[in-house]
């Protein structure tokens, strides 16, 4: 536990050490009253929005013991942000998650937990998308499923070409899903509802 601690803190301070840095490097005096408890903020920013990272997936999407179901269960439109790692802005949207079991179920929540623990590090969304595709086949070992992630780039809305409003897509199909049209097909028409 103490060397966890003692990691930390010197992550922070490199942390805080380069946005002192950033500030000097845009033209800004890091030590003036607004300023000066920026780069501690943003550690510990950081330390939120980054923290899975390093996070430990072993007690994500626990099957439910006793419980058994074979047909689609589908969690649709939970809000999620996340950090492109190209520009480290943020990219905020909704999520669809459905997955035919092959008896095992896991809670709800679950779901949810595993988009928000995949999504707290640096990402591409089509990485994220995949990531979670993949750990749901892995853990669960349904007969397949399906991710749909919707969601608002702010380095395409904020910098470089402006666009804002747009928005990327991105859909990582498995199994039954992606070898049963009718399978995909229902969870689209779901998710439009």
């Amino acid at each position: 536990m103490a060397d966890k601690k003692i990691t930390k803190t010197k992550n922070s301070k490199k942390v805080e050490e380069g946005v002192r840095l950033i500030l000097e490097g845009i033209g800004e005096n890091a030590d003036r009253p607004g300023l000066k408890d920026t780069p501690m903020r943003v550690s510990k920013m950081f330390e939120e929005i980054f923290s899975g990272i390093n996070a430990s997936e072993e007690d994500l999407l626990k099957p439910i013991e006793g419980e058994v179901h074979d047909e689609m269960v589908l969690l649709k439109d939970i809000p999620f942000y996340s950090v492109c790692e190209h520009h480290l802005l943020p990219f905020i949207g909704k999520a669809h998650i459905a997955y035919v079991p092959s008896g095992r179920i896991t809670g709800l929540s679950e779901l949810a937990k595993a988009l928000e623990h995949l999504a707290k590090r640096p990402q591409v969304q089509e990485r994220l998308t995949a990531q979670l595709a993949d750990m749901i086949m892995g853990k669960l070992k349904p007969r397949g499923c399906m991710v749909v992630i919707d969601a608002e780039h702010l380095c395409m809305s904020m910098r470089g070409i402006k666009k804002p409003g747009s928005r990327t897509v991105t859909s990582a199909v498995r199994g039954i899903f992606r070898s049963k049209q009718s399978t995909r097909e229902e969870m689209l028409v779901l998710i439009k509802k």
